[in-house]
């Protein structure tokens, strides 16, 4: 049996249609576009009308990809919907997702946070180099917007809610999927989540009272563990690949915030255009910010065919997940031969990153002391 790959076939988006500014929010919590702006890179952000349902949104996110890739949902074998706000508690939304699409396969719904679509493809790419399955519908899909206390300024200005879908095919060309990397550090669970409404504390007139049916976040614990994800992890994920980061033609990180995406290219030595950002018109979307951004950047050609491209993503968990992948199928990279020029560059680079990388790690406890003692003064 010759070796499987798995590749993007056909994409898709919803975002519903009411857009809300920060002008628009500065006038129900106490905050400013500027000072959004400044802290987080968010313009405005969509939020769902009342027709707009996780199902919903993922079945016209999900018809939208199956048509570019010229497929009909008869011809799945799988449907994964990553989301951490479906419908309802029970049934998965991921079933109502399979019936709105007329398909017959099994489906079933991933929560990973913000991480969930790139866990939920590196999923569907097991399925198929396995030889299990060889068409799967990978959805990404929140309605955030529901768990928000809107009297809550460092959360509620942050999120928005939009789905995105991506067609994975096999195929038996090298490309698609290169190298993955999924992770988790649940010791700092709490930094992210809803109190209330789960096994452990179910939804009482406390509840109510004291809002935590709603999402709450330690915003700089968050912060930190991002900043020491995002790079680190692209890093190793690129590096499992056979290939350095300047190898990548795109990258394309989870819209959390606008800064933690700066220091990310300063960390990997890689120009800030290289990163596709649309953080500004949607805000944080969850298991959608990802996929959204990949099918924004292929609908402006900034992914082309035979493009490289690095994803990344973390949230609640707190997770991440990183995944490489080739669009189409080709020529992948000289670095995967062993006597090469292309390889020992591939070395040099990995070399120059590690000395790198240690010393910026050592350098941290003072950048560390003097930036408190700069907000301080």
């Amino acid at each position: 049996m010759s070796q499987r790959y798995a590749k993007i076939t056909g994409w898709g988006k919803y975002v519903p249609a009411r857009v809300v500014t920060n002008d628009d929010l500065a006038k129900i919590v106490d905050t400013s576009d500027e000072w959004i702006t400044t802290r987080t890179g968010i313009r405005e952000r969509r939020l769902r009308t009342e027709n707009d349902t996780t199902a919903t949104m993922s079945a016209a996110a999900g018809r939208e990809a199956l048509a570019s890739a010229g497929i009909s949902a008869r011809d799945l074998d799988l449907i994964i919907v990553a989301s951490s706000s479906p419908d309802y508690l029970l049934p998965s939304v991921a079933s109502q997702v399979q019936d709105m699409l007329g398909a017959s396969c099994g489906a079933f719904t991933l929560v990973a946070g913000c991480a969930g679509w790139v866990y939920a493809l590196a999923t569907a790419n097991q399925f198929i180099i396995a030889g299990t399955y060889n068409r799967i519908l990978v959805i990404g899909a929140e309605v955030i917007s529901f768990a928000l206390d809107w009297t809550d300024r460092t959360t509620c200005v942050l999120f928005g809610d939009a789905a995105a879908a991506t067609v994975v095919e096999a195929t038996d060309e090298p490309g698609g999927v290169l190298a993955i990397e999924l992770g988790s550090d649940g010791s700092g669970a709490m930094a992210l989540y809803v109190p209330d409404g789960g096994c452990v504390s179910p939804i009482t007139q406390r509840t109510v009272d004291e809002r935590r049916q709603y999402l709450r976040m330690n915003g700089p614990e968050v912060f930190k563990f991002a900043v020491r994800t995002l790079a680190s992890s692209l890093k190793r994920t690129i590096y499992q690949a056979g290939l350095t980061p300047d190898d990548i033609d795109l990258y394309i990180p989870h819209q959390a915030n606008a800064r933690i995406i700066e220091t990310a290219a300063r960390q990997l030595r890689v120009p800030l255009d290289k990163f596709y950002i649309n953080i500004d018109r949607y805000g944080n979307t969850s298991a959608a910010s990802v996929p959204l951004a990949m099918v924004e950047a292929i609908e402006e050609g900034r992914l082309k065919e035979g493009d490289l491209v690095a994803l990344c993503a973390f949230g609640a968990g707190l997770t991440w997940a990183s995944v490489v992948m080739q669009m189409g199928t080709g020529e992948i990279s000289p670095a995967h031969s062993l006597f090469s020029l292309g390889r020992a560059r591939y070395l040099a680079r990995r070399t120059s990153d590690a000395l790198l990388d240690t010393a910026q790690a050592a350098m941290l406890p003072l950048y560390s002391f003097l930036y408190e003692r700069r907000k301080k003064k």
